[in-house]
Order: C-alpha cells, then structure tokens, then sequence
C-alpha cells in the first residue's frame, strides 16, 4: 500500500510550490530581465534618440545622386533654460525674431506638460551654424544639439525623381506607429519607395538624472544603449549625366523625358519640367507653400501622372493589332486624299499616294489608321461593335496601357483606357459604331497614356513585342529588386508582326529628305534610330509635339519617349529633343551642337504661363 499525504500536507507542499514560484520569478525581473530593471528605474532615465544616417542613392555606375551631410537639432530643456539673448540665437541660425519668439512661446504653453523632456527649438541646423553655437554653449543653458544628417545632391539634376523628406505629421504617426515626433521620411520618389531601405534603424543612449534632473553619467556605462542602424544605399538605374543632360533640353519647357533600357526595363532618365529646384530638396519645408502654389505645378511629376492622348505614335498599336488580326500585310496599300473622308472627316497633311505599311508609319497617314481601325473594329468574325471594340481593348491592354505599368514609382497612374460603358455614357447603349469612335485610330479621344507608357511601347517594340516592367532601381549587394521586374511580359501580337513597324520607323527618321518620312532632319549616321513622331491635339491651345524612339535597330539599348506640352509638330520639338538622348547615351557626345544650343535656348512655355 503506498504512502499517501493527508490533506495538511498537500497544502503545506502547494503553498511551497507557488512560494518558489513566486521567488523564481522576482529572481528573474529583478536579476535576468534587465529589461524590467530599466522600465523600474525609468524615473531616473533619460533616452536620447540617436538618428541613423540616410542610405546614399547612387546612380547606375556609383556616382552618387542623393548623399548626406551632418546637421543638428538644437534642443532645449525648458525648465533648465535661463534668460539668453534671442538676438545671438537669432543671427547665428539665420532666422527671424517673430520665428524663434513664435518658437518659444509655444514651448512655454507647454512648459508643465514637457518638463524635462527635450523639445526642438531649431532643426537641421548646418555644421556652420553648429561650430559658431558651440563656441557660445555657455550662454545658453538648457540649450544642447543632437546630430542628423541632411541630404546633399551632388549631380544638381533629379529632384522630381529622387523626391523629398520630411518630418513625419500626427496623422503619418497615427498609421504608421513605429515612428515618432521628430522621425523624417521619404515622402515622395524613390525616398518614398525604398524607405523601408533607406531609412535605417534609430538608437538611443540612456542616461541617469539626479534628483535636480539633470543628467550625471551613463546608465550602466551604456550597457543598455541601442547604436542606430544606418540605412542602406541604393543603387538605381538612372543615368546621372544623361538624367542632367534631360533636365538641361527640358530647361523653359512643359512635359516629359523617359528613357529605358528595353532589355531588363531600367529607366535610364525620368525627366518632369517644370521640375523641383534641387536646390531647394533638402530645405523643402521652407520652399513648400512656394513650389504647391506655382501655377506650373513643379511637384506634379508628368512623366507617371500626366494621361495625355498619345496622337499618332499610337498609330503602330493599331498596326500591330490589324497585321495579328490578319486584317493588314505589310504590303497593304491604302490611297489618301487629303484625309479619311467617310462620315466625317479626319484630315491628312500631304504626301505620296498610295502607301503600304512602313510607308504608311514613315509618312503618318491618318487615312491608313482610320481604315485599318475600322477593320478592326468591324471584324466579321465579332457578333457586333462592342464584341470587335472589346477585342481590340484586351490587345491594348497587353501593351501596358490602361493600366499601372506596376514600376516602383510610388505616384505612377495608369492612365485612360476607354471601355464599352465610356461609350454607351456618351452615345446611349447600342448606338455608337466604329465611326463614333474613329479617334482611336490616330491616338485621340478617350485615350490617355503616360509618358512612362509611351517610352514602355517604344521598348516593346524595340523587343519586338515584349517587356520588363520599367524600374528606377538596379540589384546590388544592399538592395534587392522586386523578382517582378524580372518577369517577361509579352503583347498578344506575334513578334513576326514587328518587323514591317520597325522597318516603318527605321525609314521615319532614316530616310532622304523629300522621301515623305516625319522625321529625316533628326537622324544621327551610325546610330539607326528607329522612331515614330506625333502631333496631340489639345482644345485647349497649342497641339503637344510627341516622338517614340528606339536604337539601334538591332539589339536596342535604348528606348525613348519625348512629350512637349503646346509645342506644335512632333517632328519639330520632341523629335529632336529625344534623339540628342540617344545620342548622347549612346556616344556620349553630341555631333548636332547647333540642334542642340536651339534646342536649349528655347522657351516653348506659353506666354500666358510663364512665371
């Protein structure tokens, strides 16, 4: 029979069971968890923030686009300031009196509820203004500083690009809890979309205060403290010198430059104008009411934002679908008269008649494109308009437009592109025909694309029908691309059908002159560029000048999209400006220098928007 415990002694055990349980666990709050053992003495702590170093940006062969240099926050403890001469303060970091007094009264407001807490009175002040206040440290008690680093750009070009930081609001902080009061963060560009990158990690060190509060050593001689974690660099795919170069043929101008690589989708420059002054980046705060209140719209980036009709460069889409609908051969000839004349008319500007398929891309007919529209559109083998309409949008679509193109950009739209319902709004259900929509088949009416897409098409084609959705960072040891943007995305056209298009924008800008071609004046011997040139209408002035472009014809490294707002011909402006990009990517000079100093030296702004 087996030794039991009488009930007096199962309670004498249980009670010493939770006694050494109890034990045990104040053992380990009191000796192990030296986290507890802070959180007891916290009282008596002060934790200083330390703020990591800013991940440089660099562009695609190292050269750096966004780097850092040192700056301080000079803070104040108001219950340990003294009286001190505002004026000092005020001359040695270069602002106003009502500004610091403004400062100050709001700090004392609050005097109760910040106590001892360290409040900013100056931020970002330079290493100048720092070096001159340090050497007067001694008038000013309660007064310290803590280091940050402040953003620098050495290449002067890319502001829209890079984009801007700045301190985080109460409403970032509220959806975004890991960040406090005094944090900076990316905002726009790439500083938005590789702030997790970018970024880094804050520190902290921890310091004990006496019963006076101020501070008297290190807690456990930094034991405890946290080193901030400095963010990483990213290297991007942007070419700095061809990005500087854009920005300077851009210079008086309204629109955009994309440039990408078509064989791994890197954009190479991305180029909005009018831009942001880089000048006034690191400082934005400052100039921000400015810049938003420029009728110009420096911050709007039209390179992703902007959904312009893309006019004629639209043309070999339309093309591209006709010859995989077997509906055009490449020696398919159309005659025209002066314009499309059936129900309504689309007019045409002069040249020889009739025309096949690169014919008709070298000379930009716009009778060819209705014609070919509206085979497209009436295809027998569809039940009705609507059935043709959808078809031909599902090919659209597989060309990227329509749609985010999904790059990392963080403001990129997607554009326009119109449906069945966009039709039946506007002419009621069942009541629109091809006619009614004939604008579609020169890149007017409802279309709206980005240059971004413009520059993604000219890629595809460069590929002869596929594409790497366009990005503005390269893989490195630091950064890892999204696996995305390696994944190959083809048209729903035949890569045979490229050929007769290539060969139509080959002889655009490569034949002689009196040939017909659009855009004979700005070819470049050697370099084989293959373009198509548009013209946008706008309602609502001047047309837009447009020109696609890719180079050299055979293994393209290069593709370009050029879009000026109310500059007339794309054979005048765009044309021009987008060929002295692939000149100079491509050699590095530039032979038309007298293309170029017009190009520069002119102010295409309308008179009415000038600043």
């Amino acid at each position: 029979m087996g030794i039991g415990l009488s009930k007096k002694n199962k309670l004498i055990f249980a009670v010493i069971i939770i006694g050494l349980i109890f034990i045990g666990r104040l053992f380990f709050l009191q000796i192990i968890d030296q986290e507890y053992k802070i959180t007891a003495d916290n009282n008596a702590l002060r934790y200083q923030v330390s703020y990591p170093a800013r991940g440089l940006i660099l562009d695609r062969y190292g050269n750096i686009l966004a780097g850092n240099e040192t700056a301080y926050d000079i803070m104040i403890t108001p219950y340990e300031v003294k009286e001190f001469d505002t004026t000092e303060i005020c001359n040695i970091f270069d602002i106003s009196i009502q500004d610091i007094r403004s400062r100050l009264e709001t700090i004392n407001k609050n005097r109760r509820q910040i106590g001892y807490q360290q409040v900013v009175l100056v931020k970002q002040a330079s290493y100048r203004q720092y070096s001159v206040f340090a050497e007067k440290a001694h008038k000013f008690p309660g007064f310290s500083s803590i280091p940050r680093t402040k953003r620098t750009y050495p290449f002067n070009a890319g502001a829209n690009l890079l984009g801007y930081i700045s301190e985080v609001d109460p409403d970032f902080i509220r959806n975004n809890p890991k960040y406090r009061p005094g944090d900076y963060v990316g905002k726009t560009g790439i500083e938005l979309s590789y702030e997790d990158v970018l970024g880094g990690e804050k520190g902290y060190h921890i310091y004990l205060r006496d019963v006076k509060n101020k501070i008297v050593s290190s807690y456990k001689d930094g034991e405890y403290d946290k080193e901030a974690i400095p963010g990483k660099s990213i290297l991007s795919s942007i070419d700095a010198s061809l990005q500087q170069y854009g920005e300077l043929l851009m210079k008086n101008k309204i629109g955009s430059i994309v440039a990408i690589e078509p064989s791994t989708g890197e954009i190479l420059t991305l180029v909005s104008s009018p831009g942001i002054d880089i000048n006034q980046l690191a400082s934005i705060n400052l100039h921000y009411n400015q810049i938003v209140s420029d009728p110009l719209k420096p911050m709007f980036n039209r390179a992703v934002m902007s959904p312009y009709p893309p006019g004629s460069v639209f043309k070999v889409v339309n093309a591209l679908i006709a010859l995989q609908e077997g509906l055009l051969q490449e020696n398919t000839r159309y005659s025209c008269s002066g314009g499309y004349h059936v129900g309504r008319t689309v007019g045409c500007h002069p040249h020889p008649s009739p025309i096949d398929l690169p014919q008709s891309i070298m000379m930009s007919c716009n009778t060819y494109y209705c014609i070919a529209f509206r085979n497209i559109i009436d295809n027998p083998k569809y039940k009705n308009v609507a059935e043709g309409f959808n078809r031909w949008r599902e090919m659209v679509e597989s060309f990227g437009f329509g749609n985010k193109l999904g790059s990392d950009f963080p403001s990129e739209l997607g554009g326009n592109l119109p449906t069945t319902n966009t039709y039946d709004r506007i002419h009621g259900k069942g009541r629109w025909r091809s006619l009614s929509i004939i604008s579609l088949a020169i890149g007017q009416g409802e279309l709206g694309t980005t240059p971004l897409h413009l520059a993604n098409l000219a890629a595809t084609i460069a590929n002869r029908g596929h594409y790497y959705t366009p990005h503005i960072v390269k893989g490195s040891p630091d950064t890892l691309i999204n696996q995305d943007f390696a994944i190959r995305h083809n048209t729903m056209v035949d890569p045979k059908h490229f050929e007769p298009i290539i060969e139509g924008m080959y002889r655009a800008v490569n034949s002689p002159p009196g040939s017909g071609a659009t855009a004979w004046r700005v070819a470049v011997p050697g370099l084989d560029i293959c373009g198509k040139t548009g013209t946008s209408q706008n309602p609502h002035g001047k047309d837009h000048s447009v020109f696609i472009c890719f180079a050299p014809r055979d293994n393209p490294k290069i593709a370009v999209a050029a879009y000026l707002e109310n500059a007339g011909f794309g054979a005048t402006w765009a044309a021009p400006i987008a060929t002295l990009i692939v000149e100079k990517y491509l050699t590095e000079q530039i032979t038309r220098k007298y293309l170029e100093e017009h190009i520069i030296n002119s102010n295409l702004i309308p008179i009415s928007k000038r600043r």
